[in-house]
């Protein structure tokens, strides 16, 4: 694999200040720290609130929190949005799921499909918009069920980006966090870049329990630093000068973790932020420890990364979401920095997730994958795509994403292939319906089926909620 080993696995971590939304305006997060010694997080300089790039636009702050059961569903109307999709060709039907590949070594190419030809018309996508939706439970932040102040030192946090580890012993899903808050009381708040949690709960119907974190256990329900105090999980090096480390999206290869990150450059304003680039970062301990792979940094301009060459197309890959698909391959969805751009595409077979030079970005016009060359690929969804993710759902028998759109309002889309053709936006929560401002729907890998269970943020609470829509 052409790419320098990772870096980081261990690492001290070294913290940097976010930029500016309102956890520690909570008075459940103003209580004082446990008497026992708390951990010290000194950033460089005064952390005061999360990073005001990440609050959806026209989030309303002062909105009361949303109650749990389903929501109010006058205010929906599935006729709402119906933007235009380019047509694409759709990949050969998936086949059976390949083994795992437990040695992340390079190993030789399995064998794939071919690049796509002009398919038949796909079957009409699939009407979800205004199923029924709940707010089943919130997973994090003082009032959640886990106690996650109390048990992890996690007052406020958003993301949760949500995927399946893997182990067939030790069977979970891994919840990555962005931007973490513990004891307000604190200085500097007890900041962190991210965070994760580990699960094995089956039953969500009563939301995502996590069980408590214990030093140097990789299955615990967390990486910790000391008993009830999440760590840092990526290492703080520092191609660039950078405001966060924010993950994007994971998946597992075998019993190997990955992790696309961002490195953000600048908060701007509201649902605007720029990266100096996005990388891949592996754990071969179910996310206990964390490196980055350097041969994997996409700069997003020629000058972000000091000594880091530019690749024309990378600026469209500075988000993603991982797709495990039934070919040999690991899909990539690419978005730029911020909630403004289109979805792009790139597929690499399972084995060489790090290695960019395996990668093909699919390009609609010539309706094929054009290997090792970000530039060639074309958008698949049209913008505004904020914070996407995505699976194949079982039920739909059809591919499924979701997203926030321009209205900052969680829609999904469906299709028959992971490059297309994707359907209309389908409404599924509607700001109206959450006015503290909604954003980064992350799929729980285990709800294929009719239950469709997604992670979701809330700006005005700055903590995740768990969301189900029972799909038609």
């Amino acid at each position: 694999m052409a790419l320098a080993v990772a870096l980081g696995l261990p690492l001290t971590v070294q913290l940097a200040p976010p930029a500016n939304a309102a956890t520690c305006n909570a008075p459940e997060a103003n209580v004082d720290p446990p008497a026992a010694s708390p951990p010290v997080v000194t950033p460089p300089s005064p952390v005061v609130r999360p990073p005001t790039g990440r609050r959806p636009r026209g989030a309303n702050e002062q909105a009361p929190l949303p109650r749990l059961g389903p929501l109010i569903s006058a205010l929906l109307n599935p006729n709402r949005y119906s933007a235009p999709v380019r047509q694409q060709a759709a990949v050969l039907p998936p086949g059976p799921n390949p083994p795992g590949a437990a040695n992340q070594q390079p190993a030789a190419a399995p064998e794939l499909a071919p690049n796509a030809a002009p398919a038949p018309e796909p079957a009409p996508p699939a009407a979800i918009a205004g199923a029924p939706t709940s707010l089943v439970e919130w997973v994090t932040g003082p009032n959640s069920p886990n106690k996650t102040l109390q048990r992890f030192g996690i007052s406020g946090t958003d993301l949760g980006i949500l995927w399946d580890n893997g182990d067939p012993v030790n069977h979970q899903v891994l919840m990555a966090f962005g931007d973490t808050f513990g004891y307000c009381k604190l200085h500097g708040q007890q900041w962190r870049y991210n965070t994760l949690f580990r699960s094995a709960d089956h039953e969500l119907s009563d939301g995502i329990s996590v069980s408590n974190g214990v030093p140097n256990d990789k299955y615990s329900g967390s990486p910790v630093r000391q008993p009830n105090f999440s760590k840092q999980i990526l290492p703080g090096v520092k191609w660039a000068r950078q405001e966060g480390m924010i993950p994007t999206a994971g998946v597992s290869v075998g019993r190997t973790q990955y992790l696309n990150f961002m490195s953000i450059k600048q908060w701007i304003r509201d649902g605007e932020w720029s990266t100096n680039y996005s990388a891949i970062a592996m754990s071969p301990d179910n996310g206990q420890n964390w490196g980055i792979y350097p041969g994997s940094i996409r700069a997003s301009t020629p000058d972000s990364v000091p000594g880091v060459r530019y690749i024309p197309g990378n600026e469209n890959f500075q988000q993603g979401a991982f797709l495990r698909a039934r070919d040999g391959y690991i899909y990539s969805f690419g978005t730029p920095s911020g909630r403004g751009g289109s979805a792009y595409l790139a597929r690499v077979p399972q084995n060489f997730v790090p290695d960019l030079t395996k990668y093909q970005y699919w390009n609609a016009d010539s309706n094929s994958w054009v290997p090792n060359n970000p530039k060639a690929a074309t958008p698949v969804i049209p913008g505004p795509v904020g914070e996407m993710s995505a699976q194949y759902n079982d039920y739909l028998k059809q591919y499924l994403v979701l997203y926030t759109n321009g209205a900052n309002d969680v829609v999904a889309r469906t299709a028959p292939a992971p490059q297309g053709p994707w359907g209309p936006e389908q409404l599924l929560v509607s700001s109206f319906q959450m006015p503290g401002g909604i954003y980064a729907p992350m799929i729980h890998p285990w709800s294929s089926g009719k239950d469709l269970y997604f992670n979701l943020s809330l700006w005005s609470a700055y903590d995740v909620m768990l969301m189900h829509t029972v799909l038609p």
